[in-house]
């Protein structure tokens, strides 16, 4: 009994020539790319998330420097610049986590509100490839007021 079964091989006119291989080295290429973009990316948003919640400390705690005075004798919720600004430092300087400020932060009030800037460089693997002399910079801002109350 004769098999009919084809072998792939040269003479079936099948030469692949190393074409999946060629193929799979790519993709993989591929796929280290993109885990590598994704891994500064991730970091990026990981210092911005951790920077906002730095200077949203600092202007909530700023919030509450109340000019005191003021309030007694008009009953009208105002802040107290001075205050408000020197409660907003030490907010910060409380924070465990100031690796990534590139700069100290700009603290401003008046007696509305009070706004608090921080910036910081995040330090990327491969897209230092593609931007190898520009430290990437994250800039937050956050601004506050104090309550005021309905009573």
């Amino acid at each position: 009994m004769m098999c009919s079964c084809r072998q792939a091989g040269p003479e079936s006119g099948r030469d692949e020539g190393g074409h999946v291989t060629f193929f799979g080295v790519g993709m993989v290429v591929v796929l280290l790319f993109v885990a590598g973009f994704s891994v500064d990316l991730w970091r990026a948003f990981s210092e911005r998330r951790a920077l906002a919640e730095m200077a949203d400390a600092a202007a909530a705690a700023g919030a509450n420097g109340i000019d005191t005075g003021w309030y007694r004798s008009t009953g009208e919720v105002r802040l107290e610049p001075a205050l408000a600004i020197d409660i907003a430092w030490q907010s910060v300087e409380a924070q465990t986590d100031r690796r990534s400020l590139s700069e100290a932060p700009r603290i401003a009030a008046d007696t509305e509100v009070i706004e608090v800037v921080v910036a910081g460089e995040v330090e990327m693997t491969l897209l230092a490839l593609f931007m190898p002399d520009e430290p990437f910079v994250v800039t937050v801002r956050a601004v506050a007021a104090p309550r005021q109350t309905g009573g």
